[in-house]
């Protein structure tokens, strides 16, 4: 069913999508805007924008899509040499105007605007921590948690950025802003994606390639994980703050997360889909008529599939693209036509045909069984789905909103058993050494959601919403998770060696 913002059901969320530009020459903040617009797919709840002029930072942040939040009256106030973006979907944190980014907090020695894609999985100790010291919390987000041990660290900002790299686990790509800098740091297992690029005598970061093509940036090169760039007027300075460790890059962002034009740390996506339906028709083969994919993520997949198969490829599905980007609810009668609202079948096209359907992943297995559905009513003599993933058996806990374990269709059944339950005439789904195979680079991927061995140790159980407090939304009640943990003890804190007082941030 639909709800505000997005349709509920196998749909996997990602955290956010970054951006930032440092150009003296150009109007940073409608590059900005442009930059978020590109990034749209990261994320939909919130959006904003925080530039700086050199002596001050200005920030507009709004619940909505980009093009919700700003407008040329809202644009215009948001001058300056350099700015940072964020585009939002809750990972950590509910979804509520407070929570939105970039955050702008205030420090003993200036002002910083931080924007983060990704999930700290030890934030909720280091909070209590900063608590204890005096710091006040004004959000639910880790995002702030990052925000405040910046600025509580002592040292140069890659003292601080390198301190905070030893101190913090779990997925993060920043983009932070102060009055004279932009800099962009990715975590030391390089989960989440960030990249650099050169524009008009200036410079940008964002989290996809792609955000630099719609504006006429020069794609560079990757940001390496363990990385600080800093960006100045007197240039681009780039800092291996923290030792890179074993590369755990979200094999998601691949298989659906990312848009297809962008490249991710040198591969293009599209290339990476075209090669998992190929692997995907050699191990999985189907006595098919026709092959369609399932729009948008799994059509590149799709055209791969039919290529090594042999057989016909056509748009089978039509999808409404707008969806899940509003926010009025759908009554009664809408909410139970559910997957209908958001996919069309082309009966000419399929009646009477033996489908080769492809998708990119079954997580919940609760839209796949209406899609399988929707494709019988319009007229499909045979569904065979085909599944460009593995089975997703555990939850994720780097920065997507997936599912719990006990969610998660795969979890305690075999895939005969989904096939059962998703109405299918077959089921097959991708090997783990299949994808690996199709992206080329899997080895430095992170699989933990396949084979539930995590990069780092993790919660097995963590709730989005931990970090919420009575003092941050007025009352609810803060809500507890277990902790049980996997591959050890917990991240031990590190502790601060001075802690200044510090203002709240907003």
């Amino acid at each position: 069913m639909l709800v505000a913002g997005g349709l509920v059901g196998d749909q996997m969320r990602e955290a956010c999508g970054v951006f930032g530009v440092f150009a003296p020459k150009l109007d940073v903040s409608r590059l900005t805007f442009y930059g978020l617009y590109a990034l749209q797919h990261r994320g939909q709840e919130s959006a904003g924008i925080c530039t700086t002029d050199g002596a001050r930072l200005r920030l507009r942040t709004g619940m909505g899509l980009v093009s919700q939040v700003f407008d040329e009256s809202s644009v215009a106030p948001l001058h300056g040499d350099a700015a940072i973006g964020h585009t939002r979907y809750s990972t950590t944190g509910a979804s509520r105007a407070r929570n939105a980014q970039p955050l702008l907090l205030q420090g003993v020695d200036g002002e910083l605007a931080l924007g983060h894609n990704g999930n700290v999985v030890n934030a909720g100790q280091i909070r209590e921590r900063l608590e204890a010291d005096g710091h006040t919390f004004h959000t639910s987000t880790d995002s702030e948690v990052i925000g405040k041990y910046l600025l509580a660290t002592p040292g140069d900002w890659g003292d601080r950025f390198a301190q905070m790299m030893r101190t913090f686990s779990g997925a993060y790509a920043l983009v932070a802003l102060t009055s004279d800098r932009l800099m962009a740091a990715r975590d030391p297992r390089g989960v989440r994606p960030l990249c650099l690029g050169a524009v008009d005598g200036g410079y940008v970061v964002a989290s996809e390639s792609c955000a630099l093509d719609h504006i006429g940036a020069r794609f560079l090169r990757s940001i390496a994980p363990g990385e600080l760039v800093t960006i100045t007027a007197e240039g681009v300075k780039s800092e291996q703050v923290h030792a890179s460790e074993d590369a755990a890059g979200c094999v998601f962002e691949h298989i659906y997360f990312a848009r297809p034009d962008s490249k991710l740390d040198g591969t293009l996506v599209y290339s990476s889909r075209l090669a998992m339906g190929e692997q995907l028709a050699r191990e999985q083969p189907a006595d098919a008529d026709l092959v369609i994919g399932v729009p948008d993520s799994a059509t590149a997949a799709a055209v791969g599939y039919a290529r090594a198969a042999g057989l016909p490829y056509a748009e089978g599905l039509v999808k409404n693209r707008y969806v899940g980007r509003t926010f009025i609810q759908p009554d009664q009668r809408l909410r139970e036509l559910g997957v209908n609202l958001k996919f069309n079948p082309l009966r000419n096209v399929i009646e009477g045909k033996r489908l080769a359907v492809v998708d990119d992943s079954i997580v919940r297995g609760t839209t796949t069984p209406r899609i399988v559905q929707m494709l019988r009513a319009a007229g499909a003599a045979e569904v065979h789905m085909r599944i460009c993933a593995p089975p997703i058996r555990h939850a994720c806990f780097f920065g997507v909103d997936m599912a719990t374990r006990g969610e998660l269709v795969a979890a305690e059944r075999t895939v005969p058993e989904i096939q059962e339950r998703v109405g299918a005439d077959s089921l097959g789904y991708l090997s783990i050494d299949g994808l690996v195979r199709a992206i080329g680079l899997g080895e430095q991927h992170c699989l933990a959601c396949f084979t539930g061995d995590y990069p780092v140790p993790v919660q097995l159980e963590m709730d989005k919403l931990a970090l919420e407090r009575p003092s941050t939304l007025d009352g609810d009640s803060p809500h507890l998770v277990a902790t049980a943990t996997v591959h050890g003890a917990p991240p031990v804190f590190t502790p601060l060696a001075a802690r200044p007082d510090e203002g709240s941030g907003g």
